[in-house]
């Protein structure tokens, strides 16, 4: 048995809340912060959700494995809608912190709890379909709200926070859409890596290292294209490119694992992504930066989705949830960990060639592992 059509799609709008936590006042960042009290320290308004997901996500886990998925959705998407447009209100460091730190943690759980319900209501290459258009959407929402945040942030610098109201939309869709009860789940697969720990270890170090790889490009090539005399209008176009090609290879993603196998398929995420950066620190043209582009996005999309799936498949109706709030805290961690670049003291080019060895070692290391 599977869900609706609607309730395909509730999910999908669901898993574009993870993107949008943090997305929804980049564009508006220089007019938000000073309205809020926090100038001196802009940046954590993108930053710190990932650092509240990764000190919730294990609390979101247990609720999920203890009151059920839906429940959890519930719970998360109301925190999610509450604490995002009340960020309106709060002002100071202190209390702009706690919001959006909260914030984070509630975005964690709706990640973990979305992923957790399609784990139950589909299976087998259908839940590998889906969890791929789910990283689909998530780039797309990337897109779209970036998009729409620009728009709203030269309206109004509270605007942007209206945004968050798609919580409250994804709340009405749950109701009509997504059932109370629980099909009966798919009995687990009898490997030895269905409780493998080392191999559940192994796909969230991979997430952690492949969102910090996607990410870096994100946080690193702004002031990169600055120095090559790109405008931000441009900067954005290629950033929302990015996005686009990681939402076209999410979708050939799961043939790809079906003609070869999962270890290639992540073998070719990684080498994308130490491609994109090896282009990115000597592009200096226009059709260079394209095709680092593209391999950045196909980087994301033979990446997290098949990750996000592998999480799945080696764990058990008891740990579910426990298991998919480590993954949500993995990809957080990838981005919240990216913040760090800033301090470090080498070129943006310096940072792409760092970056690029480190996915080359990860490729090289992953083919010759052992299953």
């Amino acid at each position: 048995m599977q869900l609706s059509r609607l309730g395909e799609i509730t999910l999908l709008v669901v898993s574009m809340l993870t993107i949008m936590v943090g997305a929804v006042l980049a564009p508006g960042l220089n007019s938000i912060a000073p309205a809020l009290g926090v100038s001196e320290f802009a940046a954590l308004l993108i930053t710190l959700p990932a650092l509240g997901a990764i000190l919730f996500a294990s609390f979101f886990g247990k609720l999920i494995d203890s009151i059920g998925a839906r429940k959890t959705l519930v719970l998360g998407l109301w925190g999610y809608l509450l604490l995002g447009i009340g960020g309106i209100w709060v002002h100071g460091p202190l209390w702009v912190s706690i919001d959006r730190i909260l914030l984070g943690g509630f975005a964690a759980g709706v990640m973990a709890s979305g992923t957790a319900i399609i784990s139950h209501w589909y299976h087998g290459k259908a839940r590998l379909s889906v969890i791929a258009k789910q990283g689909m959407a998530i780039e797309l929402g990337g897109v779209i709200i970036l998009f729409l945040g620009g728009l709203l942030s030269e309206i109004d610098w509270r605007a942007p926070f209206l945004l968050y109201g798609l919580a409250l939309v994804c709340l009405v869709l749950t109701a009509i859409s997504v059932p109370k009860y629980v099909p009966e789940i798919e009995p687990v697969l009898k490997n030895e890596n269905t409780q493998n720990s080392d191999s559940l270890r192994a796909v969230l170090i991979n997430a952690v290292l492949a969102m910090s790889l996607f990410f870096s490009m994100f946080i690193t090539l702004p002031s990169h294209l600055g120095d090559l005399s790109y405008s931000e209008a441009q900067t954005g176009y290629l950033l929302s490119f990015i996005s686009l090609m990681a939402v076209l290879s999410a979708l050939i993603m799961p043939k790809i694992v079906h003609m070869k196998s999962e270890k290639v398929t992540l073998f070719l995420a990684f080498l994308s992504f130490a491609a994109a950066h090896g282009i990115f620190a000597i592009a200096e043209t226009t059709s260079l930066l394209v095709i680092a582009a593209i391999f950045a996005g196909t980087g994301f999309g033979f990446s997290i989705p098949l990750l996000n799936h592998a999480t799945v498949e080696r764990s058990s109706d008891t740990n579910m949830g426990r298991n998919l709030a480590w993954f949500a805290m993995a990809v957080f961690s990838g981005q919240f960990l990216t913040s760090a670049l800033e301090f470090l003291p080498v070129a943006d080019s310096g940072v792409f060639t760092v970056c690029g060895v480190i996915a080359l070692a990860c490729s090289v290391y992953i083919i010759k592992a052992k299953e």
